[in-house]
């Protein structure tokens, strides 16, 4: 069952079933929902998305690989072009592409209408447990360089994603978080909606592989269109060492 963890004052709890966040409640209500509900558009969850076999593969290929000490308690891996966010300049670096294992689950999420054309050029495993206390603040992924979706493969355990208005708003909602289920963040929940995960509801090891493409600014059309393909040509190769490897 799903953690609850009090963020707020007035918490909803969002169903994939139905599409809509209940006040109150729990999380696995479906279908018997009760209180308010409101429309919460932008999020696309895929249970399942993966197979017990198929993580146990995945992860023991992420851990072959080293990772850095991150924020909050989290440990990462980074595969994805260098950025400088103040700047707002990127470059390749010592990008070398997305890991081999995700290979599989690029041509997976081509079979999600929603990512039907996601081209990812950024990947980032995440790992959290409760033994370093490991969250991550509520908070916007940048819009200048990161496109519309961020997707997320949630692996290890289940946790619940916290959206919120703002740092002290008294309105959550909480978006379940499933084992080897697959999150696309998008509209209204991307860009109005800031997300956190509360180092509370981290019980057990849990492994977050998120995805992200470039804004349209990087994209066909766009001013920095060629600078875009270049780093997606790179990202495709399937063959990237993450930075924690390039720093040994």
């Amino acid at each position: 069952m799903l953690l609850l963890y009090i963020c707020s004052s007035k918490i909803h709890h969002f169903c994939d079933l139905c599409n809509k966040a209940f006040e109150g409640g729990k999380i696995d209500d479906h279908p018997n929902h009760h209180g308010d509900s409101l429309e919460f558009p932008g999020i696309f969850i895929q249970r399942d998305f993966i197979s017990p076999e198929e993580e146990l593969e995945i992860c023991q290929q992420i851990y072959q690989s080293p990772f850095v000490e991150s924020q909050s308690g989290r440990r990462k891996q980074d595969y994805g072009p260098k950025v400088n966010f103040k700047r707002k300049k990127i470059k390749a670096g010592g990008f070398t592409g997305l890991p081999n294992f995700s290979k599989m689950l690029y041509k997976r999420m081509k079979s999600v209408d929603i990512l039907k054309d996601f081209e990812p050029v950024e990947q980032c495993n995440l790992e959290y447990v409760p033994e370093r206390g490991s969250s991550i603040d509520p908070h916007f992924d940048d819009f200048w360089v990161w496109g519309e979706r961020l997707v997320t493969l949630n692996l290890g355990s289940d946790t619940v994603l916290c959206m919120t208005l703002s740092e002290n708003s008294d309105v959550s909602v909480h978006v379940p978080l499933f084992n080897r289920s697959l999150i696309v963040v998008y509209g209204p929940a991307r860009h109005i909606w800031m997300h956190g995960i509360h180092r509370e509801n981290i019980t057990r090891k849990r492994l977050a592989i998120t995805f992200r493409e470039l804004s349209a600014e990087f994209q066909p059309g766009g001013n920095k269109e060629t600078e875009g393909q270049n780093l997606l040509d790179i990202a495709l190769t399937f063959e990237g060492i993450s930075i924690g490897s390039l720093k040994l």
